[in-house]
């Protein structure tokens, strides 16, 4: 083994109370050149303020994705590389099991087939959803893929092409999953595949299933195609959970200053009210449960954004309704050519129970992608082309009508053409009539 290189900079990174990741490298550094040299790059990365990875063109037999290729910059007075053994740097992208389920022995072998093949250095999962295995020569590179693919995986996104997909563990583990994140998941991406492995679109597109308004998967804020679990009845209630949460959570007397603080001030649209029981309302869209002899909470579920605070606070006591599905939102992305953007409502619920629905949602996904695949400027995502398009020809192109769900913020202008809408509704009804 070479020995290891000064690192002063990076030292530093490993005091203080905090894991570092600088300790974790050391450690493969032991017994593998690469990080040795790894670590000579990165602190003289830190010295100088500069990047020294460049790309270029790696693969595996039979995909056109999944790896990413990086070769070292950092040359010595003769132009060779300075540090040799970490020249060649690629990472394979690996996709995941649907709501990352991992078997301990399938992590093993996971990870005796990078320490035999690459660096060791494993990311489980970055905002790309993908398994990284980070580190490994071009000669190498196909000798990892074979093994890991044996076990069952596959490459996942990358370049202008739909990227790997993420999803919750929902309902295999939680009681907040509106719907089978993974059946939707696999439903999807399976007929996506060439469109990950064979990249053609103008940028990437990225699909993410959270089973709940919680969004565990970030997909509002990061993905063009988010499905995010919902409901459409009543918050459901139930009064021994509440009666043990009053318990847990100060007695009658603490337990109802709590929920005042937590539950009722902090709900975006004062949808919640304490009330003595007495004088709780009843009706088709209240919800109320009792929470001590004299208080109770009433809920009125026409007010509700699903915001999921409430539920979150007063786990069992309150839980979303049994009308459950899916709001399906487009348009989500980080910093590109128009600042961030949150997905947009196209579809506000969906029910995804059956494989029927599941393949609505397939359909849906494809029409999705078609129009953006015609229709965007390079290098731009769905949400830019919606922002430059406007909203009303993308949704006459995968075939929706408005909604006011759809509604991004209220209009800046408050003058209104009402000519020809007479036409337009006249245009619904005999669409309507014609579905009918």
């Amino acid at each position: 083994m070479k020995p290891m290189h000064p690192t002063p900079l990076l030292d530093e990174l490993e005091k203080g109370p905090w894991p570092s990741f600088v300790t974790g490298i050391k450690r493969l550094a032991k017994d593998k050149e690469m990080m040795v040299d790894l670590l000579g790059q990165l602190e003289t990365s830190y010295e100088t303020r500069l990047g020294y990875w460049k790309g270029g063109t790696v693969s595996v037999f039979g995909y056109g994705a999944g790896v990413i290729p990086r070769f070292t910059e950092l040359k010595d007075e003769n132009g060779k590389p300075k540090f040799p053994a970490a020249a060649e740097f690629h990472t394979l992208r690996v996709m995941p099991p649907a709501g990352m389920h991992y078997s301990t022995d399938i992590l093993r072998k996971l990870c005796d087939i990078w320490e035999r093949w690459g660096s060791g250095l494993i990311a489980l999962h970055g905002q790309s959803g993908d398994i990284m295995f980070q580190g490994a020569t071009t000669e190498n590179v196909q000798w990892a893929w074979e093994e890991i693919n044996e076990l069952g995986f596959d490459l996942g996104g990358a370049g202008a092409g739909v990227r790997t997909a993420m999803s919750c563990v929902g309902a295999a583990r939680c009681e907040q999953s509106c719907y089978n994140e993974a059946e939707a998941h696999r439903a999807v991406i399976n007929s996506v595949l060439h469109h990950i492995h064979r990249p053609s679109l103008p940028y990437k597109f990225k699909f993410k299933f959270s089973g709940c308004p919680n969004d565990c998967m970030n997909s509002v804020q990061r993905s063009d195609f988010a499905v995010i679990g919902i409901w459409r009845d009543n918050i459901q209630t139930d009064a021994e959970l509440a009666k043990r949460w009053v318990e847990k959570n100060g007695g009658p007397e603490g337990a109802i200053a709590n929920v005042v603080d937590w539950v009722i001030n902090r709900c975006p649209t004062k949808a919640i009210q304490l009330k003595r029981k007495d004088q709780v309302k009843e009706g088709e869209s209240i919800s109320s449960v009792a929470l001590t002899e004299q208080w109770a909470l009433e809920i009125e579920n026409r007010d509700c954004v699903r915001c999921m605070h409430c539920i979150n606070v007063m786990t069992g006591a309150l839980a979303p309704g049994k009308d459950r599905g899916a709001a399906i939102l487009i348009g989500g992305k980080r910093t590109l050519k128009i600042g961030d953007l949150m997905g947009t409502v196209v579809i506000p619920f969906m029910k995804l129970d059956t494989d029927e629905d599941r393949q609505k949602l397939v359909e849906l996904a494809h029409k999705v992608i078609d129009f953006f695949a015609d229709n965007a400027l390079e290098h731009e995502r769905i949400g830019e082309m919606i922002d430059r398009i406007g909203l009303v020809p993308f949704l006459e192109a995968i075939g929706i009508d408005p909604d006011p769900n759809m509604v991004i913020h209220p209009r800046s202008n408050p003058f209104v053409r009402t000519d020809g809408w007479d036409e337009e509704v006249a245009r619904i009804k005999a669409k309507k009539a014609q579905v009918a």
